[in-house]
């Protein structure tokens, strides 16, 4: 009976320990600010700001300027972000070192930006590819092919190490299998299960749609592609199975990204787990499709018809950078 209460799959708590994340287990049709997730840059200098030239109207932000921004949309009901990494003095090597190091942007920003907002969800993306001298998202062999052992415990010990730090979510975004396992086990091992969620990135396809945000991130692989471990955009029972090996390892939310082009995912991985909310990123291409529209009217009745065919089709959280803006939007009905 012990061993049963230990197994990662069986910490129900992980998944509703604070308010925002209650209410996500509470899923309707509406668009409400749980429903919004803000993707976020940091860099390494604290007092930078810079704007993405791919993407308009998105910036990525040193800690003292993104605290202000931040504080803005707090005050628009913003109840949850994830957080991405950007280095660009740290080194970059093959195990991606500098992902868990102390002067990591993510590790340093945790303790900051929970005491700035007592109430904000903080996930925090976790990949070694923003870190890998070869933009890869686990460790290689000397063939240049992924070593799976190697890479599942680096993954692991990137998550503790931002768990440790405050994130209330870590998000692997990786698409190594086993590393939900490995994940919740350090969590465990650490009496963090019932402090800090899994959000699994467990449909993540191989998209054309990714572009701006790998030039954002600096994070596009030196040499091959990622068609190895992330999904075939035309597979639907390989993202069933992957879904179904990260709820068997304990995720406690899974994943649809990209969005719009995937809601027949979203449908699939909604009906067969409805007990699990759902995630969806409305990824960067996509973002960029919407945000080119020069009348703005016209924009944001193309992002509110969007979103909500995200959430019919079984999205609990959208994971946008229109985020300020729906903030907006929602605050004036």
């Amino acid at each position: 009976m012990n061993s049963l209460f230990l197994s990662p799959q069986h910490v129900l708590q992980g998944g509703y320990f604070n308010s925002t994340l209650r209410k996500l287990q509470e899923p309707n049709t509406s668009i409400e600010p749980h429903n919004i997730m803000y993707p976020i840059f940091l860099l390494e200098d604290d007092d930078a700001v810079q704007p993405v030239s791919s993407m308009p109207n998105v910036f990525r932000y040193g800690l003292n300027k993104l605290i202000p921004a931040l504080g803005e949309l707090v005050n628009k009901g913003l109840q949850s972000v994830l957080i991405f990494g950007i280095v660009e003095k740290l080194p970059k090597d093959s195990r991606g070192s500098s992902a868990d190091c102390k002067d990591n942007p993510v590790v340093k920003a945790l303790p900051k930006l929970r005491q700035a907002f007592p109430q904000l969800t903080l996930a925090s993306d976790v990949c070694l590819c923003p870190y890998t001298s070869h933009g890869h998202c686990g460790v290689l062999t000397e063939n240049g092919v992924i070593d799976h052992e190697p890479s599942v415990k680096r993954i692991a010990d990137v998550a503790l190490a931002y768990a440790k730090a405050g994130a209330h979510i870590v998000a692997p975004s990786d698409m190594m299998d086993n590393r939900i396992k490995a994940i919740k086990d350090a969590l465990v091992a650490n009496k963090l299960q019932n402090q800090v969620s899994v959000l699994s990135y467990s449909c993540k396809f191989a998209s054309a749609m990714y572009g701006p945000f790998r030039d954002t991130m600096k994070s596009s692989p030196m040499a091959g592609d990622r068609k190895c471990y992330q999904l075939p955009p035309g597979s639907a029972g390989l993202a069933a199975r992957a879904a179904e090996r990260d709820v068997a390892e304990g995720a406690d939310f899974l994943m649809v990204k990209p969005g719009l082009p995937y809601l027949d995912i979203v449908r699939q991985t909604k009906d067969r787990y409805p007990n699990h909310p759902l995630f969806i990123y409305q990824v960067s291409g996509e973002y960029a499709m919407i945000a080119q529209q020069k009348d703005s009217n016209e924009m944001q009745t193309i992002l509110l018809e969007t979103l909500t065919c995200m959430r019919r089709a079984g999205a609990d959280c959208i994971i946008t950078y229109f985020a300020p803006l729906v903030l907006s939007i929602i605050s004036k009905q």
